[in-house]
């Protein structure tokens, strides 16, 4: 299922801003369309056009309620009614959602099949989600302005360790991983019991098992897309080709 809502206010238009010629959408839809290990397609939104495009590419529709379509809605709440939708649209159990983000174009069909066999191997887990290493984002170098305008650290430095050990090498405190929110494939108890999650991202439940791939990101701000255009084009995409089958791309 993927989610993708029409008044961002940071990036207005994001979900369908052109990339290599395709809406931002295109890719995540796309990703899921060709994953061999997902049975059905859903997208949840409020956008004309976002609905139009995902019936273009064969994906089912969830009209997503006014009260799911602010700034302040939860992203975990959405996640939750979609789920309700479509326990109730389906004749078969739900084994494992797939959760993906309309402006979360850095994932793949073959990393969401890898995440599904993952999930499958490990009975104990409550979730799989892509994480990218991202050391210059360490708590340790996070910063608040205090009342009296100077910086302060964030997170207490006790807190991270003995602060005589850390050091301005974005390295010392070893990889710092961050859900990059590329997917998350859960199972249906994590969306069902959402308070028993863990913060923030409660849908991922506790037991998350990370699958790890680099300069994963939701696109939230303008300046994002020359990076998404830069992972785009290592995985093999380009203006007029894609890893994926010519005509599913094109949705034929």
């Amino acid at each position: 299922m993927l989610v993708g809502r029409e008044g961002s206010v940071g990036f207005p238009g994001k979900n369908v801003f052109p990339v290599l010629g395709r809406p931002l959408m295109v890719y995540p839809l796309t990703a899921a369309l060709n994953a061999s290990s997902v049975d059905m397609v859903f997208v949840s939104t409020d956008s004309p056009q976002v609905k139009q495009i995902a019936m273009r590419y064969g994906a089912r529709v969830i009209d997503r309620p006014l009260h799911l379509c602010t700034k302040e809605a939860l992203a975990e709440d959405v996640f939750l009614h979609g789920f309700r939708v479509i326990e109730q649209s389906v004749s078969v159990d739900i084994e494992m959602m797939v959760l993906l983000f309309c402006n979360a174009p850095t994932i793949l069909a073959s990393t969401i099949d890898a995440g599904v066999k993952m999930l499958r191997h490990r009975p104990d887990a409550d979730s799989v989600v892509t994480v990218s290493v991202y050391n210059m984002w360490s708590p340790l170098r996070a910063r608040r302005i205090g009342d009296d305008g100077y910086l302060k650290p964030f997170v207490p430095f006790e807190v991270l360790g003995d602060p005589r050990t850390l050091s301005c090498d974005r390295d010392s405190q070893g990889d710092v991983y961050f859900a990059d929110m590329g997917m998350s494939i859960v199972r249906p108890h994590c969306l069902a019991f959402l308070d028993e999650g863990l913060l923030p991202q409660r849908w991922m439940g506790k037991r998350i098992l990370p699958l790890l791939q680099w300069g994963g990101l939701d696109v939230d701000y303008a300046w994002q897309i020359g990076q998404v255009e830069y992972w785009l084009r290592q995985h093999g995409f380009s203006e007029t080709s894609t890893p994926y089958d010519v005509r599913k791309e094109q949705g034929e």
